[in-house]
């Protein structure tokens, strides 16, 4: 398989094209490290987008949804969608106004998905949905019965047109402006999770 993807119209960065990559392994890592994605469409003329979970099988990646949820609902009959996902990695704090920035990951893919029908194959992505959330889960939960199943809609979209763009590195100031008299410089973004707060309901035994 190619390390690169192929160059479409539609993911042609032009605004930055130094920052733009449409290496495999960069894409699927940015994609991999998220656990949102933001899916955008055409519902009734008008454009509509909804953030949800995703999760990648080899050269696809996957979100889900309510069967009657008309955003997945478009796109399940045929519509063209637009998945973005980003990671914030900084804040530019530059000694000029314009020459603020952030530091960023981020990937753009569109196509059309396909519906996953099979209930085997709606629960096996049940299972990698809730193994992306916490790793050995799935087998501590309860698992999706028929009912959850069948109002529960996964799509599956093709990482055919695909780009990535980073950016990473200081401020980019102009000659003149680097004696001004202001700090400059990076201010690292990134997420950790708190402490646990364990369910009202919560059975003693497994309070943490």
């Amino acid at each position: 398989m190619p390390e690169q993807y192929k160059i479409h119209p539609a993911t042609k960065v032009v605004r930055g094209p130094k920052r733009a990559s449409y290496d495999r392994k960069l894409v699927h890592g940015i994609i991999d490290d998220a656990l949102i994605c933001h899916v955008g469409t055409v519902v009734n003329g008008r454009p509509a987008m909804i953030p949800t979970a995703h999760w990648r099988v080899g050269e696809r990646i996957y979100i889900h949804g309510a069967s009657k949820n008309r955003i997945l609902a478009t796109i399940a009959n045929g519509a063209e969608a637009c998945l973005c996902i980003t990671h914030l990695d900084g804040l530019v704090m530059a000694r000029s106004a314009f020459h603020h920035s952030a530091n960023y990951r981020s990937v753009v893919i569109y196509g059309k998905g396909d519906i996953v029908a099979d209930p085997a194959d709606k629960l096996e992505h049940s299972k990698l949905f809730v193994e992306k959330l916490s790793k050995g889960r799935w087998d501590q939960v309860r698992q999706p019965n028929d009912q959850e199943l069948k109002a529960t809609m996964f799509l599956g979209f093709d990482l055919d047109e695909v780009s990535a763009k980073v950016r990473s590195g200081g401020p980019v100031d102009d000659e003149e402006d680097n004696n001004w008299p202001v700090w400059a410089g990076v201010l690292p973004c990134e997420i950790t999770w708190g402490t646990p707060v364990d369910d009202a309901r919560l059975d003693p035994a497994y309070r943490r």
